[in-house]
């Protein structure tokens, strides 16, 4: 008998089941926003070292937003969850949104 699970996968959507109103919506969000920027920077990040979102059940729902518009991608390893910007794949569809989102994004004043 053995106390291993199995490992813990999710559904994200392939090239066509993405749209530019799904990623639009789910970048409408300041927080969902903010999430992507630090993806942005590249390589995989644990989103407990980097977000700070409220309660862990809004963080839940924000990457399952971004997840499920097709914006990032996730992985396990052991207990830890690693999130990756689908960057190449976003920018091949819509090239320069994420650029340009960015970029409007940094020229904000900070509040």
């Amino acid at each position: 008998m053995t106390n291993e699970q199995p490992a813990r996968t999710y559904w994200f959507p392939e090239r066509e089941d993405i749209t530019i109103y799904g990623v639009l919506a789910a970048l409408s969000d300041p927080t969902r926003l903010e999430l992507v920027r630090q993806l942005a920077t590249g390589g995989e990040r644990c989103p407990y070292e980097f977000c700070d979102v409220t309660s862990k059940q809004n963080l839940s729902h924000h990457l399952k937003v971004l997840r499920e518009a097709g914006l990032i991608t996730a992985r396990y390893e052991g207990r830890k969850k690693y999130l990756s910007l689908r960057r190449e794949l976003i920018d091949d569809m819509f090239p320069g949104l994420l650029a340009g989102l960015l970029t409007a994004v940094e020229a904000l004043p900070q509040t």
